[in-house]
């Protein structure tokens, strides 16, 4: 079996550019010629049609989970849609879109992106795509992006029914490069403090985060709240790059070693836009990879604070290998550590145990009571500047602990959610109130003071999703104590259609007690008590 290896990047979730000499590869074909074996006598002998392709898959997929939790097989029909989050970018007609009761619905055209340019709108309904009917079809999503994306500089056109006129206006759409936008916000949280939301590290992230500096040190920022919640990594020298951007020169940012591999240190190298102002980040359990090296980094030089809960551990890297037939893996060839030398690795000794690590983290009380972790002092490392102590061994853990506040998250509310009805409702809405909501809230700050989910629109929307889900059953107690968070989930809904998706964090953060925290932290000077370097 040939293997094309492809050098230059690594993955931990994240990558870096690298030159390194080929790991010499002995009697490749031994093993090869055993599977070729098995594979003819299972072709030849087995009771029923086999696919070998899907077996060679599972076989491979097998063969990568013996060795730990992140080495993975991506065939060849997965590869561009993995690539997509980390590339920053994907070819199409720049549109988000939903399908609504069999509605190919245009809910917000990408900024420059093609389909903006030629005038198409949010609220506008694809009939047909390429002379062929969309409409009423039962279209899933997986099949309109694949009519809609394909190579760069094709054509694709589009039939489209727009409110108030009678005819399909027809689109011919050139497809172009789509931003993928990994800064989902930036904007003022409070007098002076900024707010940037980073959900991965994709090749555009840290253009994107200047940007967000920019801006906001432009509007009078003081301190800076990073949002790493959920943020399950991307490009190792993109988090190199965003820790330069708050850590001064030759800092030790991580170093990687493996078996193969000899110590590679990435260290900062230029004046940063944010080395000097106040910093907190946020991290919760779902917080992996590259948001743990920046999140490290940050922490074991003493240059900020880090609010939330305990990150996911994943301290492992990873590089993607190009398989002949188009596939790829990505394999496990080093460990990371942070500049206090911490491997902040979970146990992978019992993969479904690691695998249900969330669960048990629940189950203990750990994500509600920071008591409950109880860590060995054989994992406790100390700071490079002030000696605070800190930990390894699964996780960054947070100099301030949020725990998850689940009194208004009822039963009731997690079905209501699950149904996806904010979504389509808010959808719907918009669709059917555009024009009047343009007209009284010409901005989205008028939107946030103004706008008032009242009980007409909160019996709209519950008999709205009662209809369409007749298996759900009303439960008016549980719906009373969910009532108010569910009313803030609506307006935030409605205003992602009508503005964009910044202004759904304005509204919603409301109800993110991490960052509720981190601004009670930096507002009543809790910051200042903390041993940090404030370089």
């Amino acid at each position: 079996m040939k293997r094309k290896v492809i050098l230059g990047l690594f993955t931990l979730g994240a990558f870096v550019t690298f030159a390194q000499k080929q790991p010499t590869i002995t009697d490749p074909f031994s093993n090869g010629d055993r599977i070729d074996e098995i594979l003819t006598y299972i072709s030849k002998m087995y009771v029923d049609d086999v696919k070998e392709n899907e077996l060679m898959d599972a076989a491979i997929v097998a063969m990568l989970e013996k060795l730990d939790p992140h080495s993975t097989y991506i065939s060849k029909e997965e590869v561009d849609d993995a690539n997509q989050r980390i590339d920053g970018s994907f070819v199409g007609i720049g549109i988000r879109f939903q399908i609504l009761k069999d509605t190919l619905m245009v809910v917000e055209t990408i900024p420059g992106g093609p389909s903006e340019k030629l005038g198409i709108r949010a609220g506008d309904k694809i009939i047909n795509i390429d002379g062929q009917t969309v409409a009423g079809v039962g279209l899933k999503n997986a099949q309109v992006k694949e009519k809609l994306m394909g190579d760069l500089g094709s054509k694709v056109r589009v039939d489209i029914l727009r409110k108030q006129t009678k005819k399909p206006i027809n689109f011919v759409i050139t497809r172009d490069k789509v931003p993928v936008n990994s800064v989902d916000c930036a904007y003022m949280v409070a007098p002076t403090i900024g707010y940037i939301k980073l959900n991965s590290f994709s090749r555009t992230s840290h253009d994107e985060m200047i940007k967000g500096l920019k801006k906001l040190k432009g509007q009078g920022m003081e301190n800076l709240i990073l949002d790493l919640q959920g943020n399950g990594g991307g490009l190792l020298y993109i988090a190199q790059l965003i820790a330069d951007e708050f850590l001064s020169e030759n800092k030790l940012i991580v170093y990687s070693e493996g078996r193969a591999q000899p110590r590679q240190d990435l260290n900062a190298k230029n004046a940063g836009n944010w080395e000097k102002g106040k910093l907190i980040l946020l991290t919760d359990e779902n917080s992996a990879s590259a948001s743990e090296i920046l999140s490290g980094a940050i922490q074991d030089w003493d240059r900020g604070l880090i609010v939330g809960r305990r990150s996911f551990g994943k301290g492992l890297v990873q590089r993607p290998i190009d398989l002949t037939d188009g596939s790829q893996m990505r394999l496990t060839i080093a460990r990371y550590f942070t500049p206090s030398g911490r491997f902040i690795q979970k146990p992978y000794d019992d993969l479904e145990a690691y695998k249900n690590d969330y669960m048990k983290r629940f189950m203990n009380g750990e994500l509600s009571n920071m008591d409950s972790i109880k860590l060995p002092d054989s994992l406790k490392f100390e700071t490079r500047i002030t000696k605070r102590p800190v930990y390894g061994g699964g996780g960054i853990m947070p100099d301030f602990f949020v725990g998850i506040d689940t009194t208004e998250i009822t039963d009731f509310y997690r079905d209501v959610a699950g149904t996806g009805a904010f979504n389509s409702f808010a959808l719907t809405y918009v669709d059917e109130h555009r024009d009047d909501l343009n007209s009284r809230y010409p901005s989205s700050q008028t939107f946030i003071a103004d706008f008032k989910v009242n009980e007409k629109l909160m019996k709209e929307f519950i008999d709205y999703t009662m209809k369409e889900n007749k298996d759900l059953k009303m439960n008016e107690e549980q719906y009373k104590t969910s009532k108010a968070d569910m009313e803030l989930r609506l307006k935030a809904m409605i205003a992602q259609d009508l503005f964009g998706s910044e202004v759904y964090y304005e509204i919603y953060n409301v109800k993110n007690e991490i960052l509720q925290r981190a601004i009670q932290i930096l507002q009543n000077k809790e910051y200042e008590t903390q041993k940090l370097a404030l370089n």
